[in-house]
């Protein structure tokens, strides 16, 4: 359902304007003060660095131990996906005290091979059953890339930009990712998974693509995810334009030293704007620095507890 039918039908139930809105989200700005649920990517333990991949037991147990809420699960960190194992990461985390908050897919819709942007398609919909049996609420997906630069370490010393290839433009781009996401949003509403657009490379690198493809779609089952960490040029006004949209936050830390870059965040300023959109989600640890994680992920949590408040 779009917001636009809801308001509809809304209004044919004798609902109307705050009435309406009331209806389809929670009441934020008189709520009693909660605090903010700090959450880990698992995705902060591996880094892609070789050695570091580990299992989703170990990183709950991780998560657990280091005084996290919640875990985010990396759909490529996964070991398994047979529906025992599925179960047992559920048991698993319930035991340890532990929500299960995210779901974090690699998906490109951005092609002119209609098969290929199919089979991607496909994949994120056998994602969102994974969510749903995982009890997991959100799923990240991202708007894909060109794909011109074949090499990610470029990509990241190019600050994210690559050319449109020859004969293409952004705008045929964006009318593939938009018919992709409409083609997922129903599964996502039967299952219950909120879909997240992440502020990525690519087609999503800024603030405007994100919302004029979350806008075009008009569906509360797509929204966005706030990556602080990939806006990089003075992200903070950045930032704030995504934050009305904002269903989760992915926090970036760098102790160490960045492993592609680095960024000065102000995560008290950054706590400050999600405060203002009423924000009260999960801000979850991505973790992306050269620095053991036993050290730095026990220093990140500290630096997030005491900018959300707590």
């Amino acid at each position: 359902m779009k917001r636009r039918d809801f308001f509809t039908a809304a209004g044919a139930l004798g609902l109307t304007g705050a009435a309406a809105m009331a209806a389809e989200t929670p009441a934020k700005k008189n709520a009693a003060p909660r605090r903010q649920p700090i959450a880990i990517s698992s995705y902060s333990f591996w880094r892609f660095l070789p050695g570091l991949k580990m299992p989703m037991t170990q990183c709950i147990d991780l998560a657990a131990k280091m005084g996290f809420d919640a875990l985010e699960i990396l759909h490529v960190q996964m070991e398994r996906e047979d529906n025992a194992h599925l179960q047992l990461l559920k048991r698993r985390a319930l035991i340890n005290g532990l929500d299960l908050c995210g779901l974090s897919t690699h998906q490109s819709f951005v092609s002119p091979d209609k098969e290929k942007r199919q089979r991607n398609i496909d994949h994120t919909l056998h994602c969102i059953d994974l969510a749903y049996r995982l009890g997991i609420p959100t799923m990240r997906v991202n708007t894909g890339r060109w794909g011109t630069t074949k090499s990610f370490d470029e990509l990241m010393k190019n600050r994210g930009e690559e050319p449109t290839p020859p004969g293409f433009k952004d705008d045929d781009a964006f009318a593939w990712v938009i018919e992709s996401l409409e083609k997922c949003l129903p599964q996502a509403e039967k299952k219950g998974v909120v879909l997240a657009l992440e502020n990525h490379w690519g087609l999503s690198k800024t603030p405007e693509a994100i919302l004029k493809i979350v806008r075009q779609i008009d569906s509360p089952w797509l929204q966005v995810l706030m990556d602080t960490g990939n806006f990089l040029e003075d992200p903070y006004d950045d930032l704030e334009k995504v934050a009305p949209n904002t269903v989760y936050v992915q926090a970036k830390t760098y102790y160490g030293g960045g492993i592609w870059y680095a960024l000065d965040l102000d995560y008290r300023r950054i706590a400050e704007i999600l405060r203002r959109h009423n924000y009260q989600g999960y801000v979850s640890l991505e973790f992306e620095g050269r620095e053991d994680y036993r050290t730095a992920i026990p220093k990140s949590l500290k630096l997030l507890r005491e900018a959300f408040g707590g």
